[in-house]
């Protein structure tokens, strides 16, 4: 176990008190706006280069949230020292396999990691390694995480970020736009070595290769049971025909947003939904009355809507009230339901919140909060240090988590 008087409290850390720094701005790549990769050609040329190139990937994705089907990538960044930033198109390229073999035989960088692998993963694509710059900041205490707040307080530069929630499916892309994308893994491996510096110093550096691993190792996030119920506003319908509706109309705007390749959203808002049950239309000029049906995917689509809202009104399979909930209690009835845990709850909380301050490390990555209510609601048999650190280790704890925490817990545990 690390050093624990070397923690995040040194000069280094993002807590120190030290004048606003003056940021250059990065404006441009330094070698310039790289041509986007399209043509087999192309891709070929693009490996060869990066194959010649050493030290890790510095990669990112833009997708088209809240325009596009789905969470799939629009456009890939890769950098590599001696090799230069490449941006490729996968919508275009059909056959990524040869990109595919190259970056699975290679460590990446990345910012904010479980947001880019799952699309990745959708390519055929995951690293040996992972360095993610965004949890290397929060193990090393930043309050702020962000890419363009990291660049300015580790290296002084001033990072754009006008371009993160434009269009990417947009072709072709207009080159302030590839300019913003080439700028994201500029300095992602100079980021990297700054941020490894101070997790030396604080004696965080296996906390974070060990986060690192399991972060890697993630599966990618499982659509849920019942997805309607995300349904924005649907926890204040009243009766379970009303959440039939709201199901049938979710279920046809899905399969239609699918089909058309278009965010769900773009054709229909969740607040029309609701209003929609709300006022019971049961005929188009009606429902075109209704706030929210007036934009022009909504009024073509009336129609199919209306058809929805009746097979909603005329089912039999009607859902429940509640959704069925494969997990524990909310801790708010813990106190009732089950004394002990609720106990042990607070007197976790006690435990991480020492070790979180001692550390500089928040709470929700000393452990997260799922687990330590699944530790505190089913707690090892024998209450020991030797019990909880089994029973943390099955839950899927590191041990660097486990080293820091297990004494306190058990101490607190063996006084309930």
């Amino acid at each position: 176990m690390p050093n624990s008087e070397t923690t995040a409290s040194s000069s280094s850390t993002a807590d120190s008190q030290s004048p606003e720094p003056v940021l250059t701005p990065l404006t441009h790549p330094r070698d310039g706006i790289p041509e986007v990769i399209n043509t087999p050609a192309a891709l070929r040329r693009a490996v060869r280069e990066l194959s010649a190139g050493s030290g890790d990937l510095a990669v990112d994705t833009e997708r088209a949230s809240g325009f596009r089907y789905g969470q799939r990538a629009f456009l890939l960044q890769i950098r590599r020292e001696g090799a230069g930033t490449w941006l490729i198109d996968p919508e275009e390229l059909e056959d990524l396999s040869v990109l595919r073999d190259f970056m699975n035989q290679q460590p990446w960088i990345l910012h904010a990691a479980t947001q880019d692998l799952p699309c990745l993963h959708d390519l055929g694509m995951s690293p040996t390694a992972l360095f993610d710059t965004e949890l290397a900041g929060r193990l090393a205490g930043f309050p702020r995480v962000s890419l363009g707040t990291m660049v300015a307080e580790l290296l002084g530069l001033q990072l754009a970020k006008e371009h993160s929630a434009v269009d990417w499916s947009t072709r072709p892309l207009p080159e302030s736009w590839l300019n913003y994308a080439a700028l994201d893994v500029e300095v992602l491996e100079e980021l990297r070595q700054e941020i490894s510096k101070i997790l030396i110093e604080q004696g965080k550096m296996e906390f974070a290769r060990q986060e690192f691993e399991y972060e890697r190792n993630l599966p990618d996030p499982q659509r849920a049971e019942e997805p309607w119920r995300k349904l924005s506003g649907v926890h204040k319908l009243k009766g379970r025909r009303n959440l039939a509706i709201a199901r049938e109309l979710w279920l046809s705007r899905e399969s239609l947003a699918q089909s058309q390749d278009i965010a769900p959203g773009r054709l229909l808002s969740d607040r029309a939904i609701m209003a929609a049950i709300e006022q019971r239309a049961t005929t188009v000029p009606a429902l075109l009355q209704i706030p929210g049906f007036h934009t022009r995917h909504a009024k073509r689509d009336a129609p199919r809507w209306i058809d929805a809202i009746q097979r909603g009104r005329l089912t039999r399979d009607l859902p429940e009230l509640r959704a069925g909930k494969a997990g524990l209690p909310h801790p708010r009835s813990w106190a009732e339901k089950n004394p002990a845990a609720f106990a042990r709850l607070e007197s976790a909380k006690l435990v991480l919140a020492e070790v979180s301050e001692h550390w500089n490390i928040p709470i929700e990555n000393l452990l997260t909060p799922k687990l330590v209510r699944e530790l505190c609601w089913n707690p090892p048999a024998l209450i020991s240090a030797q019990g909880i650190d089994e029973q943390l280790s099955l839950l899927g704890a590191r041990d660097w988590q486990r080293d820091l925490l297990v004494d306190g817990l058990a101490q607190g545990f063996a006084q309930v």
